[in-house]
């Protein structure tokens, strides 16, 4: 299960939500386990049947406004039974001013609690957002991931084929790195596959025979970028007359990744093959497919009409033949 503690989110978004931490850091070390974000007023109304506890929860006016409106001893019930539950953490949009009780029960329970200035419905969406990124499913894949003509490729293949080297060919043409040898594939919210590289190698490229290089430093930051859909895989695989390789195009191939199919070429490479030339070519028809052109079906229609005319022309004749 993926958790994600309360002292980073609170170091994530401090100033994007210009959070303020209203009680003592203890509360810090809390792990956040739903993406989710929950309005306790129900709860703080005293119905917990479906109180969504494991949530981060936002008081905005109406929460405040109601705890406001109760007697102390009532405002006293309200908050101790709603700290009975382990909630991760408490955020309080509009800047608005809390009872003297929910910070000081808030420390007892080991709850922090945010002040942001945000709106609440403004609030919502950017943490939202947030949420989704840091518990979207990932994986990890060895290969190296780059911007071709503003189309992710994804370089796959044993180690060694080139995957690196067809890389930094593409990067010397002007396309751009995203990662190189390892690839963090994350799916969103939408069933769009999102590529990015390591905290650690980022923008370097092993070349075997030279080293380690700086792709940012070498060729400028022009040359990369953090991170990019992953729109094709190309597997680089060893040319061997023993096997059949795909010639037309007829049927377009497809590989998943977390639920996600995206298209797939497989293609052979050996000595003196122009691959750059190949994987600019694979991104272009790529573009040209996502507006409808298919090139082999259309050449495929125009094969078939072309066949369909000459027999017509010489049933045509043969009608004519009274011989």
């Amino acid at each position: 299960m993926q958790t994600l503690q309360v002292g980073a989110f609170f170091q994530d978004m401090q100033q994007r939500l210009s959070l303020r931490l209203l009680n003592s850091p203890k509360g810090l070390v809390r792990d956040v386990t739903q993406k989710d974000l929950h309005r306790p007023g129900l709860a703080l109304a005293g119905f917990l049947d479906l109180f969504t506890y494991d949530r981060i929860q936002v008081l905005g006016n109406t929460e405040v406004g109601y705890l406001k409106s109760l007697s102390p001893e009532a405002q006293l019930e309200s908050l101790q039974r709603f700290f009975q539950f382990q909630i991760p953490c408490i955020i309080v949009s509009n800047s608005n001013d809390v009872p003297p009780d929910l910070p000081r029960l808030a420390d007892l329970a080991g709850v922090s609690i945010f002040v942001s200035p945000l709106s609440t419905t403004e609030l919502g969406h950017l943490l939202s957002d947030y949420l989704d990124h840091k518990f979207a499913p990932s994986t990890v894949v060895h290969g190296s991931l780059v911007d071709v003509y503003g189309t992710g490729l994804l370089f796959t293949g044993r180690s060694g084929i080139g995957k690196s080297e067809v890389s930094l060919d593409l990067v010397e043409r002007g396309h751009r790195l995203v990662s190189d040898d390892v690839v963090t594939l994350t799916r969103t919210a939408d069933n769009v596959l999102m590529g990015s590289g390591s905290e650690l190698l980022k923008h370097f490229m092993e070349i075997r025979g030279v080293g380690i290089i700086d792709i940012c430093r070498m060729f400028g930051v022009r040359a990369i970028r953090l991170q990019k859909r992953v729109e094709t895989e190309v597997e680089l695989v060893d040319w061997s007359g023993e096997h059949d390789y795909e010639r037309t195009g007829m049927e377009d191939a497809y590989q998943e990744y977390l639920g996600v199919q995206i298209p797939y070429v497989r293609l052979p490479i050996y000595p003196g093959k122009n691959v750059t030339v190949i994987a600019e070519t694979i991104a272009l028809n790529l573009h040209l497919k996502v507006y409808g052109w298919h090139p082999t079906k259309q050449f495929s229609a125009a094969l078939s009409e072309a066949m369909k005319n000459r027999t017509q022309q010489i049933e045509s004749y043969l009608e004519k033949d009274f011989e």
